[in-house]
């Protein structure tokens, strides 16, 4: 009897450790290093990066020398060959070679020496796309980071209801426990006992809604994050100072416009790369040739070098097109780059009078936290000496607890609308050591 209590409290042990072992403490800096590292929406970005990297890589490889090679053998059925050469006027009485069969093989080699400029601008033209896809990248990492802020402070929302819902059901249990004592006495009327039992049931309703709410959000959270599904995040108070008060500066580093800057020169470029079709090619040529007629000629060595020029003249009118859509879509850019620049403007205005209000918010809802508090101990006082009904201290009660939600929903979106600003000014630090 004695080795089962010690086992069963050694499984409980264990239970109890594997339940802690399911909780984690997580800063919202650390949950925003974590969704930078392991969130898909962030590898998708970096694969971006990666992919405009390979692309600059082939537009470098097209300037390199074309090198073929090819080989042929051909079986030939009988052949009628007439094979004349210069023998100083004297015939040759020799038979006509039994030609069945020729190997040939080549070598060739050519270099791009001019193309109208249309290498070089597909290449200047890559390695701007490429920087443009880093800062989109960068820009889409403000974004997630964002989002993640935006999660937590959620998360955090629905922690604080949920503990505060809980201690708000605690004082009504009580407070019916309360008044049943004094209904059964005869010293409360059934119908105030009534009221206090259903504020109670409403109170329970709206916990298992937070609770409901909480683990949502929770869930959500883990799962961007790549954490273990059964993971239960805790948020400490303290994670919520650190940015109060912080100081901003007025400097605005968007990637997404520099990002749209750099695509409006690699425009620029594929308008010179569409012009290059009004100039002709000319490139350096090389080669080698091995062929063999059986029984009748046989060649090796023969090298070859020289210059070949080609000109569509086709494309004098056929680029003119081309040369109109790219200046259309570096025009659609610059239009695009004005109009992003106005959002910013605006959006950085609004983040701006929301991060200000957030602020002011909190002061009025710390000091609406105090009164209150002090209300409902006035209230409770007067209904202890029968001065006030039964609804008035319920009232109270309620007044209580959503101001001690608001301030603590404040506290939250201080946090949420200094991060909004940020991302705004596009100031978000999304390097990740």
């Amino acid at each position: 009897m004695k080795r089962k209590i010690i086992f069963i409290c050694l499984l409980g042990i264990l239970g109890i450790k594997n339940m802690q072992s399911q909780e984690t403490s997580l800063t919202l800096e650390e949950a925003i290093k974590l969704a930078l590292l392991n969130s898909d929406e962030s590898k998708i970005a970096d694969t971006k990066v990666n992919t405009a990297g390979y692309e600059v890589k082939v537009a470098k490889s097209k300037r390199y020398p074309d090198l073929k090679i090819a080989g042929q053998y051909q079986h030939l059925t009988k052949v009628n060959a007439d094979i004349k050469f210069d023998t100083g006027g004297q015939q040759n009485g020799a038979a006509e070679p039994d030609i069945s069969s020729l190997m040939l093989g080549q070598a060739t080699a050519s270099v791009p020496i001019f193309t109208g400029f249309k290498l070089n601008n597909l290449v200047k033209a890559s390695k701007n796309n490429y920087e443009a896809a880093t800062l989109d990248a960068k820009s889409d990492k403000e974004d997630i980071a964002l989002q993640t802020v935006n999660d937590y402070v959620n998360l955090y929302k629905a922690h604080k209801t949920v503990a505060l819902i809980q201690e708000n059901l605690k004082s009504a249990q009580q407070r019916v426990k309360d008044f049943t004592a004094m209904e059964q006495n005869g010293l409360l009327a059934r119908n105030d006992l009534l009221k206090a039992q259903l504020q109670e049931s409403n109170i329970e309703v709206s916990l298992e809604e937070a609770k409901k709410n909480e683990k949502i959000l929770n869930f959500s959270l883990v799962t961007t994050l790549k954490m273990p599904k059964d993971t239960k995040i805790n948020i400490e108070d303290n994670n919520f100072q650190l940015t109060l008060g912080s100081e901003l500066n007025d400097s605005i580093q968007r990637s997404d416009l520099r990002a749209l800057e750099y695509r409006k020169e690699a425009a620029e470029n594929n308008i010179k790369v569409a012009q290059s079709k009004y100039y002709p090619s000319i490139s350096l040529m090389g080669g080698y040739v091995a062929l063999d007629i059986k029984n009748a000629l046989t060649i090796t060595d023969a090298m070859n070098f020289g210059v070949g020029v080609s000109y569509n003249l086709a494309d004098i009118f056929k680029a003119k097109s081309d040369v109109k859509v790219a200046k259309s879509q570096a025009e659609e850019l610059q239009h695009t780059i004005d109009m992003v620049q106005d959002k910013i403007q605006i959006q950085i205005e609004d983040a701006t009078q929301n991060y200000n209000l957030a602020n002011k918010k909190y002061d009025v809802y710390l000091k609406s936290e105090e009164q209150a508090i002090e209300n409902y101990r006035i209230v409770k006082d007067k209904y202890d000496n029968g001065l006030v009904d039964t609804n008035d201290l319920l009232e109270a009660d309620i007044d209580q607890l959503q101001a001690k939600i608001n301030l603590a929903y404040s506290k939250a979106d201080i946090i949420q609308n200094y991060y909004e600003l940020l991302n705004a000014q596009g100031q978000i630090n999304t390097d990740v050591q």
